[in-house]
């Protein structure tokens, strides 16, 4: 087991011309937020703490103000982590004439919405994912605060390489962000002339994961990448190790960290996961320790956690620039906002935006699952 130490730290074209409104009518009291995303199903923690670490931010700015006393609600609607259900929620929302569009939720489902947001120009703020798809070409609406899979998977082929592991597999989801994580990981592995010694699927939102299992452990990887959600990464794991299978298991920082640590309980030990955020369990980063702050104070379901520390995270971001475009802002305005934000430090989380970049940030970590589901760096 590899120890702690070893870590490397249809309606677009009349939705477009509400969208040539200059600025928000002086009588509104409200700026109001579209967020498409998992709230039930397989993939639902991601939804829920995504969500629920944006409220947290946003109920504190609200509770100051917000932007000259005008507050910012959040409206979300369920798409079970399924493309077409994200594309009906955008339609939707365009229709609905929401202000901006914050903190969807999966690669496969952002894909889905892109060109709506693109036709549209409507401000699409915080995705949670990685995928470069959604970075490259870059759009001048579409902003993103987290690093790419292609700087989590450089990171993970990294730290398994220098520990002498080179036979890599990978078990990826049947879809967008299993493609993705997947040519991150060979994409790193080829800048050392190696490749995968085999991969494997599941689809998306199922834990079918037999064929996968059959597929892979025969193999005899020293350590296989997982670019899927929770559930069915859970489920690899169980099988794959009631197979036989001895070595490593590493996950990008969509499966969701925290879900997938309940999900296996003592099975979790040793499982390597890395991370966009800062680590959300200790109060040694001020940012950190403001946002534990938050979640004791809002009690009942709230918890710490990599996900929800995302949302609170994009929220922050989200609201300076809505600050820096003032009361009344346009859709312009908040792009001028957010592209003005060149060097902001949220209290030891740095971000920066610019003309020519839309990811804030490029920050990568690992962490680790212990046995009994908990997190540790």
């Amino acid at each position: 087991m590899i120890s702690r130490r070893h870590l490397l730290r249809g309606t677009a074209a009349a939705a477009a011309a509400t969208l040539g409104v200059p600025s928000l009518r002086a009588a509104e009291s409200k700026i109001v937020l579209g967020q498409s995303a998992a709230f039930t199903g397989n993939a639902a923690q991601l939804g829920i703490q995504m969500n629920q670490g944006a409220k947290l931010w946003f109920e504190q700015f609200n509770a100051a103000g917000g932007v000259g006393g005008v507050q910012v609600e959040l409206r979300t609607l369920d798409d079970g982590y399924e493309p077409d259900r994200c594309k009906a929620n955008t339609a939707q929302f365009i229709k609905d004439d929401v202000f901006a569009l914050f903190g969807y939720v999966g690669t496969p489902t952002c894909l889905a919405a892109l060109p709506q947001v693109v036709e549209t120009r409507m401000p699409f703020f915080g995705p949670f994912t990685g995928a470069e798809a959604l970075r490259d070409p870059m759009h001048r609406n579409v902003f993103h605060v987290r690093a790419s899979y292609y700087d989590e998977t450089a990171l993970i082929v990294k730290n398994l390489t220098s520990l002498g592991l080179n036979r890599i597999a990978v078990f990826h989801q049947n879809d967008a962000y299993g493609a993705a994580g997947l040519a991150g990981v060979t994409r790193a592995l080829k800048a050392l002339n190696l490749e995968p010694v085999g991969t494997a699927t599941v689809e998306r939102n199922t834990v079918n994961v037999a064929p996968a299992v059959k597929a892979l452990v025969p193999l005899q990887p020293q350590a296989i990448v997982q670019i899927s959600a929770y559930r069915s990464c859970a489920a690899f794991i169980r099988e794959a190790r009631k197979a036989g299978f001895g070595g490593q298991f590493y996950n990008v920082s969509f499966v969701g960290t925290q879900a997938l640590a309940d999900e296996l309980k003592t099975d979790g030990r040793g499982v390597v996961v890395s991370q966009v955020m800062p680590f959300p369990y200790s109060p040694a980063t001020p940012v950190v320790r403001e946002y534990l702050e938050a979640v004791k104070k809002a009690g009942g379901d709230y918890s710490a956690n990599y996900s929800s520390l995302e949302g609170y995270l994009a929220a922050r971001v989200f609201s300076e620039g809505l600050k820096r475009a003032g009361r009344g802002a346009s859709r312009d305005g908040l792009v001028a906002g957010l592209e003005s934000l060149n060097s902001l430090n949220l209290g030891g989380f740095n971000v920066a935006f610019g003309p020519r970049d839309r990811v804030a940030s490029r920050f990568v970590d690992l962490s680790m699952l212990t046995g009994d589901g908990r997190v540790t760096r």
